[in-house]
């Protein structure tokens, strides 16, 4: 099966290359193809790429940045795989977890597969406290919610069927995508699996870019998301 690697991009000049040289080691392994969406990069993000044009197959460009979401669903709109990963830029994320998180919907077992930070026993740097304080705060109450079990819901490694999420007719535009297609699964009758994934989260001083914010935003999405727009 083909594999779509959607990769959104904001201002990651110091690891997009590193990170894109890793996903194309995945290609001795699978049929991928390498999107990359950049949601209006000022720091010289677009001048690498623009340099390294053969270390990915197709590219989005936004004049202006506006979020997350909106990099990704421009990138599905030319996605061409049977299967889409999402695959943030900054190396929090290794391309190494491939394996494990594509191998229950390769298998036929899932339609989306979550890769989690907080199961498993895999390597994860320590980080934020705080941060992961909410993560879990978040999570508890979409499992309250839903009824699912999650143990990640913000997790930045998602697979799904690309019909799927195609299906799920996403329009958030920043962080929220997270918790919107997490909201508009639930309601689906789907096959949701969860794998456990290496982990090495950044500082604030290394380009992290999650702020209070955004919780705040996400506590929002949650309600609007269960309560206020039908399942498809």
């Amino acid at each position: 099966m083909k594999i779509s690697v959607i990769i959104p991009i904001f201002n990651e000049k110091l690891t997009i290359i590193e990170l894109l040289k890793k996903v194309n080691q995945e290609k001795n392994k699978y049929n991928i193809e390498i999107i990359v969406s950049d949601d209006g990069s000022n720091d010289g993000t677009l001048e690498q790429l623009n340099k390294n044009s053969t270390l990915y197959d197709k590219k989005t460009i936004s004049e202006k940045n506006y979020g997350k979401g909106h990099a990704i669903k421009k990138a599905l709109e030319i996605a061409t795989g049977e299967i889409t990963l999402i695959q943030d830029a900054d190396l929090e994320y290794d391309p190494n977890n491939y394996s494990k998180i594509l191998g229950p919907i390769l298998n036929n077992h899932a339609d989306i597969v979550y890769g989690s930070r907080f199961s498993g026993s895999e390597a994860r740097r320590l980080f934020y406290y705080k941060n992961q304080i909410a993560n879990k705060l978040l999570t508890f109450l979409v499992n309250i919610l839903t009824n699912i079990n999650f143990s990640d819901v913000e997790t930045g490694m998602k697979v799904f069927k690309t019909n799927v999420l195609r299906d799920l007719n996403i329009i958030s535009e920043d962080f929220q995508f997270e918790i919107e297609v997490t909201m508009k699964i639930s309601k689906i009758n789907l096959r949701i699996y969860e794998v456990g994934i290496s982990y090495q989260g950044r500082t604030y001083a290394e380009g992290k870019k999650i702020k209070f914010i955004d919780f705040i935003m996400a506590i929002y999405a949650i309600f609007k998301y269960k309560f206020f727009y039908y399942k498809k």
